[in-house]
């Protein structure tokens, strides 16, 4: 039978294109696209964030989050076929990370379930989500969890590459990577209900040809609908809120990963950050407040937000690049001519020209 504990983490850096106009810090956010995993097994219950309650899939409350990663419950044991939840918080700020959720259990467990309080994660208290969140944990053998947070530096890379990765991408990937992870454990899954991503039945017939003989679901208002898309929702709710409410800024750190000792940079960002959503007046005011024109936003921002984008094209230095003078793409592949030809490749590509000789 399935047992044991483990958290995935998968470090992310996404490309963008060489135009970019914006703070300097927005250029070295987009400066590269690759993906890396790690996987390693720890104890979930070891995490205290700073006068609050511990959350399972915060691996080290006092470091910032600086890429995606994946956490899972303890597998459950019960005999199968099991169901499964998806749902997510997030989707829609300006500032944090994008968290997935998926919940599952027993498909003789639904009775139980249906009984314990699940519901959509935004018409519940913060203390309701956390309390179900114990429920949640407090059942091993029956009930698991998994949640894939998607950092913003990730979301806003994928989006400012070329080719872009769309937040719609970013999603089904996160959704994939969570279903194909619980099946890797070893639980027959059954029936897995989706919460509404885009054309509902166009993304569950590809979800239905990614795992064949899973009968899937997705709907609007599935968390409302399905209780253990309300588990799903609960988990995924609590792991980002944790992450917004204790923010570490990585900015306040040197690269050693200690803190430096006379950085100014938090209390820029100490105003109330609001709801994260584009139309909260505090999410605007701070905004506003904490804008270096040279060095941008912090890495709490998603730079691939339209909001953002207006704010450094209005108020941050702009950034030229040297290749913005090409006609084409093509001009780029030229070979030299003339005094070009021979010339040294670094003066050309800092477009360093003689004005006078000896």
């Amino acid at each position: 039978m399935p047992s044991g504990s483990s958290q995935q983490w998968t470090n992310n850096a996404n490309a963008s294109p060489a135009r970019v106009s914006g703070a300097f810090y927005h250029i070295l956010l987009t400066s590269s696209y690759q993906k890396q995993e790690m996987a390693g097994e720890t104890n979930s219950g070891d995490s205290e964030s700073s006068g609050h309650k511990a959350v399972p899939s915060i691996p080290d409350p006092s470091s910032p989050l600086t890429a995606s990663y994946t956490y899972h419950s303890p597998t459950p044991t019960a005999a199968g076929p099991y169901i499964l939840g998806v749902d997510e918080a997030g989707r829609g700020p300006v500032l944090g990370p994008l968290v997935y959720g998926v919940a599952y259990c027993p498909m003789a467990y639904q009775d139980t379930l249906n009984e314990l309080g699940f519901a959509d994660s935004k018409v519940l208290t913060a203390d309701t989500r956390s309390s179900l969140l114990d429920t949640l944990n407090g059942d091993p053998p029956n009930l698991g969890w998994s949640v894939r947070v998607l950092s913003p530096q990730a979301i806003s890379s994928g989006m400012l590459r070329r080719p872009p990765v769309n937040l719609n991408r970013q999603s089904q990937d996160a959704t994939i990577l969570l279903i194909r992870e619980v099946l890797q454990k070893g639980l027959e899954l059954s029936e897995v209900y989706v919460d509404a991503l885009g054309p509902t039945k166009a993304y569950e017939a590809y979800l239905t040809s990614m795992f064949p003989g899973i009968s899937f679901t997705v709907t609007a208002k599935a968390d409302s609908k399905f209780k253990i898309v309300g588990a799903a929702s609960v988990a995924a709710k609590v792991t980002r809120d944790a992450w917004i409410e204790d923010w570490r800024y990585e900015e306040d750190l040197a690269a050693d990963g200690t803190a430096l000792e006379d950085s100014n940079t938090t209390a820029l960002w100490d105003s109330p950050r609001g709801s994260g959503y584009p139309s909260d007046p505090k999410t605007q005011a701070w905004v506003k407040s904490s804008l270096d024109p040279t060095f941008g936003f912090p890495s709490l921002v998603r730079f691939s937000w339209t909001t953002i984008k207006v704010v450094l094209e209005k108020n941050a230095h702009a950034t030229e690049w040297i290749d913005e003078g090409q006609a084409s793409l093509v001009k780029a592949f030229e070979t030299g001519a003339g005094r070009e030809k021979d010339r040294c490749a670094v003066t050309k590509d800092l477009s360093i020209k003689s004005i006078a000789s000896l």
